[in-house]
């Protein structure tokens, strides 16, 4: 007796570009639309996290479905095309982008130095920029496709201590509406997911702390924080066909929160920078550590 062909998935054939491949949201994304048949090239800075991340990928995929990688910054154009062409190498398609790359440092405004808040919009609106340039030709020529780029509830909540971040996605999410206008004559799509906090390895220091995990929880209406498969689904919505009359779009996906408030961050930042950093900027005051030739101080990346 035959053991029946699965049909094939509704993505079969299809070609996926995901940058900031080894992270949480990412690789979710990632293995939600290899599961309905599409191929997918990931693309990330550290070599043997995407490897890691690619091999387990290729455990789960479907017969026909294909994923590549390459190592690369995609806050950088040669990062972004290098992983353009190996989504489209021998002359292959490309329908979908799903750019995820994002973070921040945790800092009061005025401890910010210049510097800090320049890299924050470079990897929250310019790699988004980036995707959306070298991937649209590519999905024109496909016959029309699909762009999705994550951002936040910071892009929409006054969210305190993450200018950088909260300024960064509210750009992306302004580009989002802008490419959505321009790209639909050439029948690419252009949406973004904002998410609340998501558990992931990305945000380990936040989930370390309880009392500020409390917080969260108090301001989800739904009761719980996010995974990424929450957000995947959203991502596999957005870049199929069952979206093909939705774009310009930011659909909020974090348990409800945005109908109440975001969590303090001062003692986070309190952590990170320091007291006298905290009262200095409370105060009004630029402290000596946000000088012009201050390194920025290490942090994780922000939650959202």
């Amino acid at each position: 007796m035959t053991t029946p062909v699965p049909p094939p998935g509704p993505l079969a054939g299809r070609m996926a570009l995901v940058t900031g491949g080894s992270g949480g949201i990412a690789s979710a994304s990632a293995e939600r639309l290899l599961r309905d048949g599409c191929s997918v090239t990931l693309t990330a800075r550290r070599e043997p996290e995407l490897a890691a991340t690619a091999g387990r990928l290729r455990a789960v995929a479907p017969e026909g479905a294909e994923v590549r990688y390459v190592a690369g910054d995609s806050c950088t154009a040669e990062g972004v095309r290098a992983a353009v062409d190996v989504a489209t190498r021998d002359g292959g398609r490309l329908d979908i982008c799903v750019a995820t790359v994002g973070g921040g440092k945790v800092s009061p405004l005025l401890a910010m130095d210049d510097e800090q808040f320049v890299e924050d919009l470079r990897r929250n609106t310019v790699s988004g920029f980036l995707a959306i340039k070298y991937a649209t030709p590519h999905i024109a020529a496909a016959g029309g496709g699909s762009i999705v780029l994550i951002s936040t509830n910071a892009a929409k909540l006054s969210w305190p201590y993450l200018a950088g971040y909260a300024s960064g996605k509210a750009g992306l999410e302004a580009l989002v509406r802008v490419a959505a206008d321009e790209l639909a004559p050439l029948g690419v799509r252009v949406n973004a997911v904002r998410p609340g906090l998501v558990k992931s390895q990305e945000d380990a220091r936040i989930f370390r702390n309880e009392e500020l995990i409390a917080a969260y929880l108090a301001n989800k209406p739904l009761g719980r924080i996010g995974a990424p498969r929450d957000i995947a689904e959203a991502v596999r919505y957005l870049a199929g066909p069952e979206a093909s009359w939705t774009t310009g779009q930011s659909i909020a996906v974090d348990g409800g929160q945005e109908l109440r408030a975001a969590p303090s961050f001062e003692k986070l930042a309190r952590a990170t920078v320091g007291d006298a950093a905290v009262d200095a900027a409370l105060a009004g005051r630029i402290p000596a550590s946000a000088a012009p030739s201050a390194a920025p101080p290490s942090a994780p990346p922000a939650a959202g």
